[in-house]
């Protein structure tokens, strides 16, 4: 009887499990084990025959002072875009309840810009940059204004910031809003007939009460940053002189570019992924740790 109860039980578990697991394997694992295993081929590109290289790719790749300051690079645009995405996400949510009137139509306004897909939005904010600022900054003689955002390395960069930004901010403050709605009234209620402040409501208890939601949002902006290539290929095209080439662009150049080296490139995807986890894991720890002291 224990051993048929054992089997019904594993019988219904693969059940509902089974083609979620089929699926993650697929689609992933099988992928990742694929991909690691191509790190130990020398291949010129994804078609040519792959010569077992053993460890040489991730020499060459750990030699790649190119790489290094693709991520390098990478990193800066991650803590920008992490820190200012979540502040106006959140900044955002907080003005979207409080209450005020029409707040639905600026929720849905706020949330546009994600709508737009990342090629698109390059091209439209690349004529913005290149054409419409320049034209505004000539015609009011500003002199700011009246060269390409686009053709200076520093510029360039916070171009890519402030686009992701105003993209990415509008889906955050969704997760926001559904975070602040979760702050119990009575709690609020409670902190006002006690005489604090909104500074000391905010502080005291709705920050704390955000760890969650907070979680959630800089796992996505982090992940989302260190991934991004659309936005990168059509905005930048990891110009000037690459200064704005981020480390998603700089691999698929080397894979499946002109100088092609796939076994160094994959090798390269794979050290990317160390380090994204290792974060990933870092942040998640700590904010757990922090949810728990909340």
């Amino acid at each position: 009887m224990k051993t048929e109860s054992l089997v019904k039980k594993l019988g219904l578990q693969l059940f509902f499990t089974g083609p979620t697991l089929v699926a993650f394997g697929v689609t992933i694992l099988l992928p990742f084990l694929y991909g690691l295993y191509l790190t130990f081929l020398k291949m010129e590109n994804v078609t040519s025959v792959g010569e077992f290289a053993w460890f040489n790719n991730y020499v060459l790749a750990f030699q790649d002072d190119k790489f290094w300051t693709s991520l390098w690079l990478t990193i800066q645009y991650v803590v920008y875009t992490v820190i200012f995405v979540n502040l106006l996400g959140f900044g955002m949510a907080f003005l979207v309840t409080a209450g005020t009137r029409g707040q639905n139509f600026f929720r849905a306004a706020l949330f546009m810009p994600n709508m737009i897909g990342g090629i698109v939005l390059g091209y439209i904010w690349q004529f913005i940059f290149v054409k419409l600022l320049p034209n505004i900054g000539e015609a009011l003689d500003v002199e700011y204004l009246k060269y390409s955002f686009l053709g200076d390395e520093t510029q360039a960069f916070f171009t890519m910031v402030i686009v992701t930004v105003w993209q990415s901010a509008g889906y955050m403050m969704i997760i926001f809003i559904a975070g602040l709605l979760a702050v119990p009234r009575d709690l609020i209620e409670a902190s006002m007939i006690d005489g604090a402040n909104a500074w000391q409501r905010l502080k005291a208890i709705i920050l704390p009460l955000m760890v969650p939601a907070f979680l959630v949002t800089i796992f996505l902006t982090l992940r989302n940053s260190f991934l991004v290539f659309d936005l990168n290929y059509s905005l930048t095209g990891g110009e000037p002189y690459n200064s704005t080439e981020l480390i998603s662009m700089l691999l698929v150049n080397k894979a499946f570019g002109e100088s092609s080296n796939y076994g160094v490139a994959q090798s390269e995807a794979i050290i990317l992924f160390v380090v994204v986890a290792a974060i990933a894991w870092i942040q998640f720890h700590f904010g757990k740790r922090r949810e728990v002291e909340a």
